[in-house]
């Protein structure tokens, strides 16, 4: 006995809204994941200069710490006292042993008491790897990358 499909009726009753509903979820989902991503580098921090600085790019596993002006701790995006930094650096390092790293951004206006304080306490915690970040100074127009050669 042969079963007749009837290719007319077969699209008709695909409803393809639940497919529209979930496409707009996700996208929403991205935007705002995405979001928080870029929000440990909007804090203004006016970094260093450093003639060998390169951009920053972020790995998954790394801790962001910002220091400000005054000496401020800041991790995603709230201010934390130096007793609620090093519970955050433990916890970092607990949950990615031997992979975690953390970056220190601090405002180049910054007296040197808290970036130690914070080397301090990436040490203490047990970070592999950490780095206070700098930028490198804008080179004058008409400046040449490489020396000229003889």
């Amino acid at each position: 006995m042969s079963v007749k499909i009837k290719k007319g009726e077969a699209l008709a009753s695909l409803s393809l809204t639940p497919m529209i509903d979930m496409v707009f979820n996700l996208l929403i989902f991205f935007l705002v994941a995405t979001r928080f991503a870029e929000e440990e580098r909007e804090l203004e921090v006016n970094l260093p200069d450093a003639s060998e600085a390169r951009p920053l790019v972020a790995q998954p596993r790394e801790l962001f710490i910002n220091i400000d002006r005054q000496g401020r701790y800041f991790v995603t995006g709230r201010m934390v006292s130096l007793d609620q930094l090093e519970e955050i650096c433990r916890r970092s390092v607990a949950s990615n042993p031997g992979r975690a790293s953390a970056v220190i951004r601090a405002d180049r206006d910054c007296r040197w008491q808290p970036i130690v304080a914070a080397i301090n306490l990436c040490k203490k915690a047990g970070f592999r790897e950490y780095r206070v970040t700098t930028r490198e100074p804008p080179r004058p127009i008409g400046s040449q990358t490489k020396p000229p050669t003889p």
